[in-house]
């Protein structure tokens, strides 16, 4: 696009310059006319009015032509560095649009990331609380299970020494009220009983 425009810049001035150079010799040609028709002194007077104009013309000539052969090539090189510029800043704005456009990408990604973290680790917390109340009340039964078990051993064990203190006591108190009822005169009679007893039986 730039380079268009320079085409058709350099076009313009190249139509100026030759509208100049037709409208000089214009110029030129009726003023001479225009000299010829007067004659006479006022003729040289013009004829050196005419002389200043065709240098005017000469020099103002040579300036545009001066101008025209050695300001295109500077205003191209202008252009050009103006135009490399311009694709440069157009390239440099792509890239940094294209960075925009990646760390958006990424921020969107990070939030989703940030999301699905914060899920997994409610997640595993739920459940790592739930396996606590697991173990909790596993431990909880098992030892529920062993004091129960401890309770019926001792239980076990005090009606085994309460069935001991209960047979000492009746052997002691079988051995008083036998030793209060034995008497002497019932020790006798005991002992006689025997005799007659062994007596009657067959040898």
């Amino acid at each position: 696009m730039m380079q268009e425009r320079i085409r058709r810049m350099a076009a313009k001035r190249n139509g100026v310059l030759r509208a100049a150079g037709v409208l000089a010799i214009l110029f030129i040609a009726t003023i001479s006319a225009h000299a010829a028709e007067e004659g006479g002194n006022a003729s040289a007077e013009r004829a050196t009015e005419i002389f200043k104009w065709i240098n005017f013309v000469i020099v103002a000539g040579a300036l545009v032509w001066l101008f025209g052969k050695y300001l295109p090539p500077k205003f191209r090189g202008n252009a050009e560095i103006i135009s490399s510029a311009i694709s440069k800043a157009t390239a440099a704005k792509a890239a940094a649009d294209a960075q925009l456009r990646e760390a958006e990408t990424k921020l969107a990604n990070l939030e989703k990331e940030v999301a699905e973290l914060r899920a997994l680790a409610e997640k595993e917390s739920a459940a790592e609380v739930e396996r606590i109340r697991a173990a909790t009340q596993s431990d909880a039964k098992k030892i529920s299970a062993a004091a129960s078990a401890e309770i019926e051993a001792a239980e076990r064990a005090a009606r085994l020494e309460l069935k001991a203190i209960a047979a000492k006591l009746a052997v002691d108190g079988a051995e008083s009220l036998l030793a209060q009822q034995l008497t002497p005169a019932a020790q006798e009679s005991l002992v006689s009983n025997f005799v007659k007893s062994l007596d009657g039986r067959p040898n």
